[in-house]
């Protein structure tokens, strides 16, 4: 049967597993040190026998009687065996009470200790020896009360073990959902996120932190795809919208062209003309939105550029694509870190955008300087200008204001692909009207160091 690996069960059986274990060992350590305790206790009082016996010096009966009277040895749980190896000894042998009893049969001798001996009907049994002047002592002591103590021990680890190990899997149980309930109504909540039947967003528990924390990770993330998802859903109706009128001027003209070209063929070079040119508009837009797609998924590749020498090529270059005069301020010896093809693309997409809303007798400052540590590209023109309320939006795909709209030719899509072209080498733009009039597009990168 196939175990269960959810949280809750993976923490029970560990935690259950530990707690077993911890018993156990304390338990252990525990019967050690009573037991240890004991015997250094029993050792400690039999050397204290042998050492009387010997001060004694039993030598006859006198003696025996004598130390007998005189020690306090308890004779019912300790027994004593003399043997006097002396040539001129009288009575060879002594033996205090149930000492003879007890050594009728050899006690038998226990590997864990060399004292320890068991003896049937006397039970277990320290042995301690001594000799002085020719006569051999030998102490037995009986434990069976340390015996019974070390007992009473174990029964108590083992009560508290059973009492543990029933106390414990209700705590256990109560801590895994305490911190596994969390987890849980968070995936309930993501599958119903996921099936179109929950919140937008997750709960966000307050504990466990680590839960919460998680929680608001995935909102933030739920949110940033919906506004992704928003953006894609309003870039493809946006496309469709700008690619539904040239389609829809193609088609008109190709229609007057099946209707009244053989009679009126004087209407066919004017119809040729607008498709002609709808089909250039459409393949700007087709061509912005691969380059966009492009700047989306391009991986740049980022090394030192001499942004001084760029900015005087590309803007021979540009002079000759535009009607535009182009004034022309470089810095020296202004080096960044970029991608010299993106960073074309941008400039020339900005310098483009100035020319198509200036008038053709209209120069364009196109100036590099640096500030505040990084380099700046400015592209100012004398154009109408943009208002305060559409200059948050020109960066954004399909945006172009209302007042240009169906008089200046565009897709909205050029500033949208510097902007995204931009931010790979972390460069910004800032938007500033020009006096008397027109619009001033900064852009900062960051200069080599």
């Amino acid at each position: 049967m196939k175990k269960n690996q959810s949280s809750a069960a993976i923490m029970w059986r560990q935690l259950m597993t530990m707690i077993t274990v911890l018993t156990l060992a304390l338990t252990a350590v525990i019967l050690i040190a009573v037991s240890h305790q004991i015997l250094k206790q029993t050792q400690s009082e039999s050397d204290h026998v042998i050492a009387s016996l010997k001060n004694a010096i039993i030598d006859d009966d006198d003696d025996w009687e004598n130390w007998r009277k005189n020690s306090t040895l308890d004779t019912s749980t300790s027994y004593v065996y003399v043997r006097n190896a002396r040539a001129d000894a009288k009575v060879k042998h002594y033996y205090s009470p149930n000492a003879d009893d007890l050594l009728s049969i050899d006690p038998v001798a226990i590997p864990i200790n060399k004292h320890l001996y068991y003896r049937p009907h006397f039970g277990l049994l320290f042995r301690r020896t001594g000799h002085a002047r020719g006569i051999y002592y030998t102490l037995w002591l009986s434990m069976d009360s340390s015996v019974k103590i070390l007992l009473r021990v174990v029964e108590a680890t083992v009560m508290l073990l059973v009492i543990t190990l029933f106390i414990a899997p209700f705590y256990i149980r109560r801590l895994t959902q305490r911190l596994t309930d969390p987890l849980t109504t968070l995936s309930n909540s993501t599958k119903k996120l996921a099936s179109g039947t929950g919140e937008d967003l997750l709960p966000v528990p307050k504990t466990p932190t680590e839960v919460g924390e998680l929680a608001t990770d995935f909102n933030h993330l739920l949110t940033e795809l919906h506004d992704r998802q928003e953006q894609q859903k309003t870039f493809i109706l946006n496309a469709a919208h700008e690619l539904r009128t040239p389609i829809a001027t193609i088609r008109s003209h190709s229609q007057l062209i099946e209707r009244r070209g053989k009679d009126h063929p004087e209407v066919i070079p004017k119809s040729v003309a607008y498709i002609t040119q709808e089909s250039r508009q459409m393949e700007q837009l087709v061509e912005e939105l691969l380059a966009l797609t492009r700047a989306d998924r391009l991986t740049v590749d980022l090394h030192a550029v001499d942004l001084t020498k760029l900015m005087h090529d590309l803007t021979q270059k540009l002079q000759n694509t535009i009607p535009q005069s182009l004034a022309v301020t470089i810095a020296d010896d202004v080096q960044i870190n970029a991608d010299e093809s993106a960073l074309e693309q941008i400039i020339d997409n900005l310098v483009a955008n100035a020319s198509k809303y200036s008038p053709k007798d209209s120069p364009i400052a196109v100036t590099l300087g640096v500030a505040d540590d990084q380099a700046l590209i400015t592209v100012a023109d004398g154009g109408s200008g943009i208002s305060a309320a559409d200059k948050p939006h020109v960066f954004e795909r399909f945006y172009r204001s209302a007042d240009v709209r169906g008089t200046v030719t565009g897709t909205g899509l050029g500033l949208a692909i510097a902007a995204q072209l931009a931010e790979r080498f972390h460069g910004r733009f800032e938007i500033a009207d020009n006096e008397p009039t027109g619009t001033i597009m900064r852009l900062y990168l960051p200069i080599l160091s």
